[in-house]
């Protein structure tokens, strides 16, 4: 016999999963404790589960993976079939209306202005910049550089100049980072230059010392001067995303928590593993998140949690109460944890949004300039 751990384990379905298909009457345990309440399953069940697996990761309907799984345990071959190339044609048929759309899109698109496309700048942008506050700004944001070749204009950081000051974004689509810093010298309208992320690396490389940094944008040259030193290369002939929409987020509930303790519990804290949908990406290992009455926030287990303690193992099997538990939210492990070293503070703000599906904002107490946001990773039920 399989616990429910074991089953998630070697199955590809979550425990949480588990538990929603034998309250759904899709696959239950072949037997449960009545002690303690865990569900145990037998040998010839993981083939069912691997099989369930795959139907919903092909998106089938609940209604049919029961038909699908009760025919395969029936040797009804032809139900099967049937059902696997019925939905086999709805997918088809969307993708053929997804197909349309995008192309409808596109026509939109090509009677705009193109976006994605630099303008030459107005002028000459010359700023002078305090070395260690650029270094910290590049800091808080090179880790959210996008490195997807098919959306070049994510490939770099944003330099966003507008009076005195000068605002670093990157984003990968997944995560966004936004650092501020004084600057001095520019006094003309805002501009905006996407530096490539080898040239950002080079730039920061030169900032180790405290004299004032020079950087200049001319035509589509960017470089830096520190000292006697120079980086300098083209800038990304693409328009950055409207980061200024991106961060305007619902207000929500804010967490104060010690970066050590945090980062421990997720490094050997319980994670799941995610197969990733989209292609190029590999699994991923995702950290479950709640809070405690606003003040602590807990990494769990597999969405499992210990009622009375407020702690989670990963394989426990408790039923789905919570207590006086916040909802859960799901984040890329390995994310958080970049997110929490750009922070550079013992102590950090996380902010969560109304609602699971609200980016996680990753703050500094002290300065509300630097942040990063987080996409959450949907659970499943």
């Amino acid at each position: 016999m399989r616990s429910i751990g074991e089953m998630a384990r070697d199955s590809g379905l979550g425990v949480s999963a588990l538990r929603f298909y034998d309250r759904a009457g899709v696959l239950g345990p072949a037997w449960v404790d009545p002690a303690s309440g865990y569900r145990w399953y037998a040998p010839e069940q993981l083939d069912e589960a691997r099989l369930l697996a795959r139907l919903r990761r092909v998106g089938m309907p609940l209604a049919d993976i029961r038909l699908v799984l009760a025919g395969w345990s029936g040797e009804d071959a032809d139900l099967v079939r049937g059902l696997l190339q019925a939905h086999l044609r709805r997918l088809e048929q969307g993708l053929a209306e997804a197909r349309s759309e995008f192309s409808t899109i596109r026509e939109l698109l090509d009677h705009r202005e193109n976006p994605m496309t630099a303008s030459p700048l107005t002028g000459t942008v010359r700023l002078c910049l305090p070395a260690p506050a650029l270094a910290a700004a590049l800091d808080a944001v090179r880790f959210a550089a996008g490195r997807d070749p098919e959306l070049p204009m994510l490939g770099g950081v944003l330099f966003d100049i507008e009076g005195d000051a000068l605002r670093v974004v990157a984003t990968d689509r997944y995560r966004l980072a936004v650092a501020r810093t004084d600057a001095d010298g520019h006094g003309g309208s805002r501009e905006q230059v996407v530096v490539p992320a080898p040239l950002v690396d080079a730039m920061r490389a030169l900032l180790s010392g405290d004299e004032p940094a020079r950087f200049a944008v001319e035509g589509d040259r960017v470089t830096l001067e520190a000292g006697e030193r120079q980086a300098s290369g083209q800038r990304l002939a693409h328009d950055f995303p409207d980061y200024r929409r991106l961060v305007q987020l619902p207000p929500g509930r804010r967490v104060v928590v010690e970066v050590p303790a945090l980062r421990e519990a997720l490094e050997n804290g319980p994670v799941r593993v995610a197969e990733d949908r989209e292609p190029g990406r590999s699994a991923r290992d995702i950290s479950v998140l709640t809070t405690v009455d606003d003040e602590t926030v807990l990494v769990c287990g597999d969405g499992a949690l210990d009622e009375d303690t407020g702690t989670g193992t990963g394989n426990e099997d408790r039923g789905t109460g919570t207590g006086g538990l916040g909802y859960h939210v799901g984040v890329d492990r390995g994310f958080l944890l970049e997110a929490l070293a750009a922070g550079d503070r013992d102590r950090l703000v996380l902010e969560f949004g109304p609602a699971p599906t609200a980016p996680l904002a990753i703050r500094r107490a002290d300065d509300e300039g630097a942040f990063s946001l987080l996409m959450p990773v949907r659970l499943d039920d």
